[in-house]
């Protein structure tokens, strides 16, 4: 039994550094992960860092090449477009429900998370606003009863975070509006305000994001 708990805990790291270093830019797309030369690095065997590895492939942001092994996954924006409509409707619903029994004192929490990003923003610290808005978000449905549904969201960010690294997908002018639209969100939690209306004003709020981008490529295509 220790010597599983042993092999668990050393996978968990292994997941934990090549993770951040794929979302920091440190492990650039299409870069090959070496798993003996990792193993080294932390000192440990390749098994775990081989289990790691796998895991990573099944979140999306390592992929398996027959010549080369194991690449970090190459951005593709058309799966940035779709993750963000399927995101837009599990996240409306999932604030929604958690609306229904989010604690009045908790409220303040969410306000102190979009004072900060206003804080990030002002200081051009975009990695840090990416953070906080990702902390915002997940702290909104923080009381959904529905696990199952969280869990899948937050598998969902994951694989946006591959794509977020690079800074590509930041749109300064829609942050500020982000920020506004959060404050909205706040109000509507704090009010009670009905189901559907706090559904569909979270969706939107996910969508105008994506809109956004969008519009940019649009624009840059032209």
């Amino acid at each position: 039994m220790t010597e599983k708990k042993q092999s668990t805990s050393k996978q968990a790291l292994a997941y934990q550094v090549i993770y951040s270093r794929i979302v920091e830019g440190e492990y650039p797309p299409g870069q090959r992960l070496v798993v003996d030369q990792i193993a080294r690095e932390l000192s440990m065997s390749p098994i775990p860092v081989r289990e790691a590895i796998r895991q990573l492939e099944s979140d999306g942001l390592v992929t398996t090449k027959h010549n080369s092994g194991a690449i970090v996954a190459l951005i593709n924006e058309q799966e940035y477009f779709e993750t963000m409509e399927l995101l837009s409707l599990l996240e409306g619903y999932a604030i929604a429900l958690s609306s229904l029994t989010f604690p009045a004192d908790k409220i303040d929490n969410l306000r102190n998370i979009n004072q900060q990003m206003k804080g990030a923003l002002e200081d051009f610290d975009f990695v840090r606003f990416g953070e906080l808005n990702k902390e915002f978000h997940f702290y909104t449905y923080e009381f959904c009863p529905n696990k199952l549904l969280t869990d899948h969201i937050r598998h969902l960010w994951s694989r946006l975070d591959t794509i977020r690294r690079a800074g590509s997908m930041f749109i300064p002018s829609r942050a500020k509006e982000s920020i506004q639209e959060h404050e909205v969100i706040i109000s509507l939690l704090e009010e009670k305000r009905p189901f559907s209306e706090i559904e569909q004003y979270a969706r939107m709020h996910k969508l105008n994001t994506l809109q956004a981008r969008k519009k940019l490529k649009e624009s840059r295509t032209k």
